[in-house]
């Protein structure tokens, strides 16, 4: 213990610890910021003793000998000492059992050409491509590498990154090395899996050889420690599991490779425990590096060091499994994409584990069983929401990166778990599942009922992801993001406190543009994560959030849900978020959204404050929903296949407005064409927006009502359309109101009218409602909810505390209700 106490001291001292101390959540020091422009100050000693006073004893003592061990591996090198030891005879073959046995793997080649055609030829299709040197990477297609493949370069911009020790290469600084993300999804060789696949396909020698001649290519081309596809233990655990793929994968493995193949696991098994995550990246990064120690100590058990493996990297899954997920369900990261990543890595160790007759606790299954239901949740529409960062890569196949993929887990996890409600909002059979969990995971598939499961409005209140659903006319949801920003730096999140986004009928409509990058030369990365590329409110041209390095936010805002009601006919949220109030007049930005399901969604921004602010109220449309017809203060959109969506504004709001071209990033590395209505004014607050959002082409006018325009305490607005009328009573402070034949204590009131004599009474956070003088409804203490309709003879009515009923009389309100 003192001779590491020694070391680490040294480390620290003298050899560059500042550089690791700043390494915030992700990333090298800040010394390889985005542009030259971003680049943060030096830090002082004085910073730099003060980050150290925070740090734990354990994360300074494995840092400095994480720097020792660094140079140690390179000073190893260049005496031409080979980190590995040699082998013992007969260690090279691995002897556990992977996904799937010889028996079982012609079983699923067979099910794999009979049950899905389409991969089977877009499998081939792939390798032939690759054999080409052509590869689709993220979101590019069609890479050219030419005849000898640059295993460092990224060709979209002909930067190769220098043949350094990896720790000297700024791998964010892209005026060096390009945009790394391009240069490592080639380096996970997930390719050399397809041409594995393509091979027990077709039985063509061609796709063995490009596989053995590429993967020697790469093993003299990266000699330990040099190059950037070493910088990274997360890299290095993908590419480690894309080998033990391919090693299980071929029919028969040449004998001759079987020493290098090991020792090529092997040295980076001793790379990633020596270089684990746990202070640097310490959540999906750390994740999958576990996983890959786990996978290489269990399948070769015979190897020097792997039941440390394997034991290490178990625990560090069931682990992170408590850490990384919240009680909800949902991944720390608040992202959708990293959601799904980590699913992933959780199933993969889970049903390797259990082939090896490892006892699997209950609290890994409940947290993976909670994740795919949370996933499920939001896809109750047909499609994943697009909350924070899009990775752009996976864990089993590369490609299923784009938004209909992220539906993938739920077929595993159906077949895996018995999980009927989780095959009714799967994609179907997938691929995955086939190799994952074999014919007998098909057969389990296949006997799952998939009755449709029932749509329903729902709070992920951990992750503050709030889903209002509904299923008429046709599958339906809007989910508001009112949760943190991530975790830590929050260096996957966006700033889009209280953002929106709409999905019906299996399609995105209002979305979160994306990603794209998170490197480039210019601002892409915080214009995509900025407020402005998010379905929320923006004030003086300024985020929410003060973004620093590419994967840190060094100020974030504190978001608060100040109301969720959920009743049978109707949802309404209320929340508001501290963003704004850093600013020197500092603003509040509360959110309101009602849902009156089967009709419509409003949405009433308010920003509080004195001064006089610019405001900006954005709301971006998906891909190729552009075909809008604007009227006077009413929008509506269609995409090529049929339905539409209106956004309907308030008259005379006076908000400039306009709809202008923008983009949106399907996936990392791609961008779209696509349309964003944009509104805008400046004025003395507080002040208001109130936007109407319905999935149909309806007709009708939103106006605000003249005697509240002017109140402290409510502001009232009327929807008429399609023979019927709907008033919406919002009260911005507690007490009584009286507005026309209404009075009342609720903090929210809606009443909605039909031409047919139907009448609908809904209120929020009150103890009674009075009518032209006649209290009509009446409870001992404020309740949470209340709604009543005149369907039935008696009508309905539901509220949150019935025991507390203490008058209800609703007659006919108005005799002639609709204008």
């Amino acid at each position: 213990m003192e001779n590491e106490i020694i070391l680490a001291t040294f480390a620290v001292a003298f050899l560059r610890f500042a550089q690791a101390v700043f390494s915030n959540g992700r990333g090298p020091p800040p010394r390889t910021a985005i542009t030259k422009n971003d680049m943060p100050p030096k830090r002082t000693w004085g910073e730099i003793g003060t980050r150290l006073a925070t740090m734990s004893w354990d994360e300074i003592r494995t840092r400095g000998l994480q720097e020792i061990r660094k140079r140690l591996d390179t000073s190893a090198y260049r005496l031409g000492i080979d980190p590995c030891p040699v082998l013992p005879r007969g260690a090279a073959q691995p002897t556990g059992n992977f996904f799937f046995s010889t028996d079982e793997r012609s079983q699923i080649i067979a099910l794999l050409r009979h049950r899905l055609p389409h991969v089977n030829a877009d499998i081939i299709r792939r390798a032939e491509q690759i054999c080409e040197h052509r590869f689709d990477l993220l979101g590019y297609r069609n890479i050219q590498h030419g005849l000898e493949i640059d295993w460092h370069l990224d060709p979209i911009r002909g930067k190769s990154a220098p043949r350094n020790p990896w720790y000297q290469i700024a791998f964010l600084d892209i005026n060096q090395v390009g945009d790394h993300k391009l240069i490592w999804e080639l380096n996970r060789h997930q390719h050399l899996v397809t041409l594995g696949k393509a091979y027990c396909l077709t039985e063509e020698e061609r796709f063995l050889s490009e596989l053995f001649r590429e993967w020697r290519h790469w093993q003299r081309e990266n000699p330990y420690p040099i190059g950037i596809n070493w910088a990274s233990s997360l890299e290095v655990a993908f590419r480690a599991l894309s080998w033990l793929w391919v090693r299980f994968l071929l029919p028969s493995f040449p004998e001759a490779c079987e020493p290098d193949w090991s020792r090529a696991l092997m040295l980076s098994a001793r790379h990633i425990e020596g270089y684990l995550s746990t202070y640097f990246a310490p959540n999906t990064h750390l994740l999958g590096e576990g996983v890959a120690l786990f996978a290489i100590g269990t399948l070769y058990p015979q190897l020097p060091s792997a039941s440390r493996w394997k034991e290490r990297g178990w625990q560090i899954v069931l682990r992170e499994a408590e850490r990384q997920v919240r009680s909800d369900g949902v991944h720390i990261e608040q992202s959708t994409y990293y959601h799904v990543y980590a699913l992933d890595f959780f199933l993969h160790a889970r049903i390797l584990a259990v082939r090896n007759n490892i006892q699997i606790p209950s609290a890994l299954d409940e947290k993976i069983q909670r994740m795919l239901d949370a996933l499920s949740m939001m896809a109750q529409a047909g499609c994943a929401p697009r909350f924070g960062d899009d990775d752009g890569g996976r864990v089993f196949d590369p490609l299923r990166n784009r938004t209909e993929h992220m539906l993938d887990p739920l077929s595993t996890g159906a077949a895996l778990f018995g999980r009927a409600n989780l095959k009714a909002t799967s994609p179907g059979l997938t691929e995955e599942t086939l190799w994952l969990l074999g014919p007998k995971g098909v057969g389990r598939f296949d006997e799952l009922v998939a009755a449709v499961p029932a749509i329903e409005s729902a709070a992920l209140q951990a992750s503050g992801l709030y889903i209002m659903a509904s299923s008429e006319p046709f599958p339906r949801q809007l989910i508001i993001d009112a949760g943190p920003q991530g975790t830590g730096n929050s260096g996957h999140g966006h700033a889009d406190a209280l953002s929106i986004q709409i999905s019906f009928n299996g399609r995105d409509w209002l979305t979160d543009p994306g990603t794209f990058c998170y490197v480039s030369r210019t601002n892409e990365r915080n214009l995509f994560r900025g407020t402005a590329a998010h379905n929320t409110l923006q004030v003086d041209d300024r985020d929410q959030a003060v973004a620093g390095t590419p994967f840190v936010w060094t100020a974030q805002p504190e978001v608060c849900v100040e109301r969720w009601s959920k009743g049978r006919t109707f949802d309404l949220f209320l929340g508001k978020h501290t963003g704004y109030c850093r600013l020197p007049d500092s603003v509040l930005h509360r959110r309101w959204v009602f849902n009156l399901k089967s009709r419509f969604w409003l949405v009433r921004d308010v920003a509080e404050g004195t001064g006089e602010q610019k405001l900006d109220l954005f709301w971006h449309f998906a891909a190729r929903v552009d075909d809008p017809q604007i009227g006077e203060n009413a929008a509506s959109f269609k995409p090529v296949d049929g339905d539409r969506l209106l956004l309907l504004t308030s008259e005379e709001h006076g908000w400039s407005e306009k709809m202008r071209a923008d983009r949106v990033s399907p996936c990392y590395g791609n961008q779209e064409p696509s349309l964003t209505a944009h509104f805008s004014t400046r004025k003395r607050l507080p002040a208001e927006f109130v936007t109407l959002i319905a999935p149909a082409s309806v007709t009708g006018k939103l106006t605000q009502w003249e005697e509240t325009r002017n109140q402290a305490i409510i502001r009232a607005y009327r929807f008429c359309g399609g023979g019927e009328r709907h008033d919406m009573v919002f009260g911005d402070q507690d007490g009584f109101w009286r507005l026309g034949p209404w009075m009342g204590d609720v903090r929210f009131m809606y009443s909605g009218f039909s031409r047919s004599g139907r009448q609908h009474l809904i209120f929020c956070a009150g103890s009674f409602l009075e009518f032209d003088g006649n209290r009509i409804v009446s409870f001992k203490h404020q309740v949470e909810w209340f709604e009543w309709s005149s369907t039935g003879a008696a009508g309905e009515f539901n509220c949150s505390d019935a025991s507390a009923l203490t008058q209800l009389h609703l007659p006919i309100l108005v005799p002639n209700p609709v204008d």
